[in-house]
């Protein structure tokens, strides 16, 4: 039988220096973040405008596009990651950044879907720059500080979720390709800005040699697959993240199709998740971790799932939709905590390859998610047979219970402690 993995304690605390590092690291993430929240309430209007088409066949094309954004982020991620670790974490996450802001541009001018598809591959790459800001994370954090300073990154992600979506609900108002300029500005300025701010974490004789026999979404994968507890926890988000594909890829026409909801209404709804899930990740993953442990607060964040989809499905009106959201919330708890407890198990020159291989597990789940979220989708919103838009919703909720099942059995496989009297 496996015995308990035991972890190191009396690691010092995080310098000054450590702690600008991890502050600007989440500024970049809140940027990202927060250029895609920006650009989600004018989806169904722009791809109604440039497709000629309704919004059921619409919502078909919004699902294809994000997963166009996954292929890309499932192919790089692992790349990224490896080069990060090649060339230190700076030149890679500045130089995708700038990418990243061009590309908004380019969408911003798209004339036809054709080029919108091409903006969405090109951000899907640079998307995948997470995994080197999460290994710069992994770079500068002691024992005590990771799962605090993972749960800062997701509060910037959330953060950037609460800003973008607000933003580009008002904006779109007023014009479908204003969110997109904001995009590109907002990332442009940060990477300048991050030229003079932003300093190496990874020293020089941590940096090995690049491997695309390593750097690739199978290899990363395969390498976690070394470590069984690693791996059933990136199992876990695998089953987590496909089931938030329902959000991602219906939730702006779900809004307006059975709630009637506009670009303001679906801005605000994000928005307000993203509050939420900020105030979760930041201000109470810390406190949650030290009082039950990483592995219990996982599981009982993951659980909270359940009832939030349930609710989605079903809603009568937006009242509903508002209670899932702040139920939903409290699954932010489940990444960073699993996240800590992956890390801690990973050499110190190998953090980019797995969060690589996370990256890759995510976005698979975006590969395959919006199609199938999306046609189901379709299928029960035409009013042609049943009629039942919240179909995706239920599945995300069967996922969410296999999502809990692996964790606990990861749990019980390999950290017996939470589990004892």
């Amino acid at each position: 039988m496996t015995e308990p993995e035991t972890i190191p304690t009396g690691t010092p605390p995080p310098s000054q220096s450590a702690m600008r590092t991890v502050w600007f690291v989440a500024v970049i993430i809140f940027i990202d973040m927060m250029g895609i929240g920006l650009i989600m309430p004018v989806m169904p209007s722009l791809i109604t405008g440039l497709g000629g088409v309704d919004l059921a066949r619409a919502a078909e094309i919004g699902g294809w596009l994000l997963m166009i954004y996954a292929v890309m982020q499932f192919v790089f991620a692992p790349v990224v990651g490896g080069l990060s670790d090649r060339y230190g974490r700076r030149p890679v996450l500045l130089v995708t950044l700038m990418v990243l802001g061009l590309d908004y541009a380019l969408m911003a001018v798209a004339p036809t879907l054709i080029w919108l598809f091409i903006g969405r591959a090109i951000s899907g790459v640079m998307g995948a720059s997470w995994a080197a800001a999460n290994s710069c994370i992994a770079d500068v954090s002691s024992r005590e500080t990771r799962g605090r300073n993972f749960g800062l990154m997701g509060a910037a992600g959330g953060a950037g979720f609460i800003v973008g979506p607000a933003i580009g609900g008002i904006l779109g108002e007023y014009g479908e390709r204003i969110p997109f300029i904001v995009a590109c500005v907002a990332c442009l300025g940060t990477a300048l800005i991050g030229i003079w701010s932003l300093r190496e974490t990874l020293p020089v004789q941590r940096q090995r040699s690049f491997s695309i026999k390593r750097a690739n979404p199978m290899g990363s994968l395969i390498q976690m697959a070394k470590m069984p507890m690693v791996m059933g926890f990136i199992i876990t988000i695998f089953f987590l993240q496909l089931a938030v594909q329902s959000e991602m890829t219906i939730w702006a026409f779900y809004g307006e199709l059975k709630l009637g909801w506009g670009p303001r209404e679906v801005g605000y709804s994000i928005a307000l998740f993203g509050l939420l899930f900020a105030l979760v990740q930041g201000g109470l993953t810390g406190p949650a971790i030290a009082r039950w442990g990483e592995i219990r607060t996982a599981i009982i964040s993951v659980v909270f799932g359940i009832p939030a989809y349930l609710l989605f499905a079903f809603a009568p009106n937006g009242a509903w939709m508002i209670a899932g959201v702040i139920v939903g919330a409290l699954t932010g708890f489940a990444f960073p905590a699993m996240q800590s407890l992956m890390s801690e198990r990973v050499d110190d020159d190998a953090q980019g390859e797995l969060q690589g291989a996370i990256a890759s597990a995510i976005s698979l789940t975006s590969i395959i998610g919006p199609p199938v979220m999306a046609g189901m989708f379709a299928t029960f919103a035409d009013r042609e047979g049943f009629y039942f838009p919240g179909a995706p919703f239920l599945l995300s909720v069967l996922l969410i219970v296999m999502a809990t099942a692996a964790c606990a059995w990861t749990a019980w496989r390999h950290i017996r402690a939470p589990f004892q009297a």
